[in-house]
């Protein structure tokens, strides 16, 4: 059991029978005739995936999630599934869906990412913050191209497409910012 008082960020929770992790937290002081503190979060259910705000009373109880993050691995996609290994058990997940589709775009085979485990389920997945991913296709070099110029479009060796410098070349190595999907430089 946690208290109310003691949310905050990044914290798992069960509500209705569902992990749910807390994406904000703000406090709100009683008013001139007392009465407690309010705690208002705002969290995502880990299951449906719905973004949902309530307000706590700051001494009420709430029980935390059966909620694990283990270390994965990607091992190879299998037509619209993508299939992970749980590195400390080697057990194997099938995960498609939103889960999957959200980032088989930065995975190479063997990459490592985080899984969220509730009752033997995978309920979230996430990739580094950073992945380094080579060009497949992209425009010539622009001549006397520079940082600040003029961006275009290049495919990268997972498929997905993004805007890059103009002054990038096919076959280059690039660090990508997996939560925007931007280019961050050369690796």
């Amino acid at each position: 059991m946690i208290n109310a008082s003691d949310l905050k960020r990044g914290l798992v929770i069960q509500l209705d029978d569902a992990p749910c992790i807390v994406l904000d937290v703000s406090f709100q002081s009683p008013t001139a005739r007392g009465g407690n503190t309010l705690v208002k979060t705002k969290y995502r259910n880990m299951l449906g995936g719905q973004v949902l705000n309530k307000t706590f009373k700051s001494g009420d109880k709430l029980d935390e999630a059966d909620f694990a993050r283990r270390k994965g691995q990607f091992l190879y996609a299998s037509g619209e599934l993508g299939v992970f290994m749980d590195q400390d058990s080697f057990e194997q997940y099938e995960i498609g869906g939103e889960l999957y589709e959200a980032v088989k775009g930065y995975l190479l085979e063997g990459g490592e990412v985080s899984l969220g485990i509730f009752n033997d389920l995978v309920v979230s997945l996430e990739t580094p913050q950073v992945v380094e991913l080579s060009v497949a296709e992209t425009a010539p070099a622009l001549k006397n191209a520079t940082a600040t110029a003029q961006t275009k479009e290049a495919i990268l060796e997972t498929g997905i497409t993004i805007q890059v410098p103009g002054y990038l070349e096919s076959g280059e190595k690039v660090k990508i910012d997996t939560r925007e999907g931007r280019f961050i430089s050369r690796a």
